[in-house]
């Protein structure tokens, strides 16, 4: 029976058991190679209902039969969900906090790009059956301290713990609760600075995952990294430039 009560059609069970039958061969097939699946070391969890859609978990199975993910990538595309959620949190106090029309413009580029990525991280581990961080993304000093479970049912080995530390280049609590503080001038200087960290961060796990033996052969990784990389630093040459030009503190 299907989620809607109607029966499965022959040729429609014919289709599913081919598909079966294509991911007992890839897990074979990755078994034998360089690279296993069991790297990801998470075990698959069950799909939630109204999730994805059978042709693009279907495709997602085939492209990592081609070029098998490995623990690594896993680790990447779940935590730097985290980690963009952090740049939207900060970058949503922007018009709250009196900051000058310049940061402002960057700071919803920030939010609309990173929301469209963290939207292909979560589907990206959703279409793979592996576990997908749910977001917190209320403002406050502590917002995004990690206030991120796994989806499923996370084991004591899981991401879940990796979520609870900060990832390189993200705000601390004292720095959050700085930042909120500030108004105008000074939101300006912290907000680009702190930025700037964030970003440099960000850049550093793109280094990391490219470093990382038999990581970023899947297709969707290997391309967001890269647009993670070249984004990011193109940013953070920016924002220096913007910080320059506002001067010291208290010369305006």
């Amino acid at each position: 029976m299907t989620s809607s009560g109607q029966r499965w059609n022959p040729l429609a069970l014919a289709a599913v058991l081919a598909i079966a039958a294509l991911a007992l061969a890839a897990l074979a097939l990755a078994g034998c190679g360089g690279t296993h699946r069991s790297e990801a070391g998470v075990s698959p969890q069950p799909k939630p209902a109204g999730e994805g859609d059978v042709s693009a978990i279907a495709k997602a199975k085939a492209d990592s039969a081609r070029y098998p993910y490995t623990k690594a990538d896993v680790h990447f595309m779940s935590a730097m969900i985290g980690h963009h959620a952090q740049a939207i949190v900060i970058a949503d106090w922007a018009p709250s906090h009196e900051a000058d029309a310049s940061v402002r413009r960057l700071a919803e580029r920030i939010i609309n790009a990173q929301q469209d990525e963290i939207a292909t991280m979560q589907r990206w581990l959703r279409h793979r059956r592996l576990p997908v961080p749910a977001l917190s993304l209320s403002n406050g000093p502590r917002a995004t301290e990690m206030k991120m479970k796994m989806g499923g049912h996370p084991s004591a080995s899981s991401g879940q713990a990796m979520h609870e530390m900060l990832m390189p280049g993200m705000l601390t609590e004292a720095q959050m609760r700085q930042l909120d503080q500030a108004r105008g001038p000074e939101f300006d200087r912290l907000f680009l600075t702190f930025m700037i960290q964030h970003h440099r961060g960000a850049v550093s796990m793109v280094k990391n995952l490219f470093g990382s033996r038999g990581a970023a052969q899947d297709e969707t990784v290997f391309k967001f990294a890269n647009d993670v990389s070249v984004d990011q630093s193109t940013e953070i040459a920016r924002m220096e430039k913007m910080l320059a030009a506002f001067g010291p503190a208290g010369s305006r």
